[in-house]
């Protein structure tokens, strides 16, 4: 028994000591994992509800299902190749090298991002390596649901119509050709990183990419049907409102994770997250109620998203009066380009993008990243940026620098999306259909999966008594009435 004593109290500390050792900063991993968590949550539940309910209810199931197979694609895809193409090391200076983010040496007794470092030629560093203290496994997961909610933003664009085996494809390609340029450009060490464009947690990485590589999808996929168009309503408000609010508190991972560590900046960027997201709420319903005369949910929960990608890219480098300003402005800019230049923009009105994710994404994102480049504020900038002496333009210096780099830096996202996304929606076309066939988009969920999201009829199909035992909406009310009387005795 002495000798069994001894023994076990030495394997137990060498395991120990192999598993928890002296550079992890414990905190900061169970931070790190807790925000990769909720970020995870916005998209499985958040957006598969949210998808699910906003849509017409022949269109639940696909929706839903379009998010849940892009979240699960994304995963490996990216512990396979599209990790080390967006942090590992450079291939070209907008590109990292594929890899496997796999074996478990690269998981244990390395610092989690390899962020190339950059030098002058006299061999001083501008912008050094990022080097949090916990697993690389921790910043695999945590970069991982980001790229995933990404693709699923772009599905917004594209629900009622896309056809579901040219979705399979488009997922993996998307990723790897466009999503990791994005990343590796402004977070992976690439060009964008190194010259000091601020894109604090993905308003340009994440939004501006999905909001413009989606309407450029949703242009060659090709629209909904006409009666689709002209009258799309929500299945189950309700959830709906259970969905984004998933998606509003778990942004409180999305932007609170992303110094890579709990402090100062984390908790600066909860904080303006949801100043920003309030007010823009506040200001898109109270334009819905001068405008149109009625406070909408759907306008509300618009508002909501907007003022949550605007505040990102400067999350937790504003203070918090910049952070009620952004909110104004992210809930009356994209507001006003939805519903005014929208409707008189001939393009936009030819292109169908189901939920406005140009609007509330690429809008909103570009507008938040040019107004970081205003406010950014120099001492949250010194805790965040790799480059030295950044600020925002409100504070002089070198500020009207920071602007237009933030201007350029959106660019290069806008035009990249736009041609990669326009290539990988023609070589799929050569192999499938983008857009489904006449009969499934009657249909929708019946014809595509072979289920239905609720056991009611309704929705414009052909009413078949034998098999919905409801009312047509086409019967006169006395005919439902009396239809209702049969079932009831």
């Amino acid at each position: 028994m002495a000798a069994n004593a001894s023994v076990v109290p030495s394997a137990y500390q060498a395991y120990t000591s192999a598993a928890v050792p002296d550079w992890l900063n414990k905190g900061d991993n169970a931070w790190q994992m807790t925000s990769a968590t909720l970020v995870g949550l916005q998209s499985v539940p958040g957006l598969v509800i949210l998808y699910g309910s906003i849509v017409k209810k022949k269109w639940a199931v696909n929706s839903a299902f379009m998010a849940l197979y892009a979240f699960a694609a994304v995963v490996i895809c990216w512990v396979v190749w599209a990790y080390k193409m967006s942090f590992g090391e450079e291939l070209l200076p907008f590109w990292g090298k594929a890899g496997p983010a796999l074996g478990q040496k690269f998981l244990i007794n390395q610092a989690a991002l390899p962020a190339t470092v950059h030098k002058h030629k006299d061999g001083t560093v501008e912008t050094a390596e990022a080097t949090p203290y916990y697993p690389m496994a921790s910043m695999v997961w945590f970069q991982c649901v980001f790229a995933a909610i990404t693709v699923i933003l772009l599905a917004g664009s594209l629900l009622g119509r896309m056809n579901i085996k040219a979705w399979m494809m488009f997922v993996p390609l998307w990723l790897t050709f466009s999503y990791t340029v994005g990343a590796f450009s402004l977070w992976g060490g690439g060009f964008l990183f190194h010259w000091g464009v601020i894109d604090y947690s993905g308003g340009y990485v994440i939004h501006l990419s999905s909001g413009i590589a989606g309407i450029t999808a949703a242009y060659w996929v090709g629209p909904r049907t006409k009666a689709d168009r002209e009258r799309f309503p929500p299945n189950n408000v309700l959830l709906m409102l259970a969905g984004a609010g998933c998606w509003w508190m778990g942004w409180a991972g999305f932007n609170g994770g992303d110094p890579y560590s709990a402090n100062i900046d984390s908790s600066m960027a909860v904080l303006n997250t949801n100043i920003c997201a309030a007010t823009s709420l506040l200001v898109w319903t109270w334009l819905d109620v001068i405008f149109f005369n009625k406070p909408s949910v759907i306008g509300a929960v618009q508002g909501m998203i907007t003022g949550l990608v605007c505040i990102t890219p400067g999350a937790g480098l504003v203070q918090g009066w910049a952070a009620i300003i952004m909110g104004i402005l992210s809930g009356s800019v994209p507001w006003f380009t939805m519903m005014i230049i929208h409707k008189k923009w001939l393009l936009l009105q030819a292109i169908d993008d189901t939920l406005g994710v140009f609007h509330t994404h690429a809008v909103a994102g570009y507008l938040g990243g040019i107004l970081t480049g205003l406010f950014a504020e120099p001492i949250l900038c010194s805790l965040f940026l790799p480059v030295t002496n950044s600020r925002g333009g409100v504070y002089g210096g070198v500020g009207g620098v920071q602007l237009l780099k933030q201007i350029v830096g959106g660019g290069f996202i806008i035009g990249w999306n736009i041609v990669v996304t326009s290539i990988i929606c023609v070589v799929i076309r050569f192999m499938t259909p983008l857009r489904m066939p006449e009969e499934e988009l009657l249909i929708g969920d019946d014809a595509v999966h072979g289920e239905e999201a609720y056991a009611l009829w309704g929705d414009g199909e052909k009413y078949d008594s034998t098999r919905h035992g409801g009312a047509s909406d086409d019967q006169t009310p006395l005919q439902k009435s009396s239809i209702g009387a049969t079932q009831v005795v």
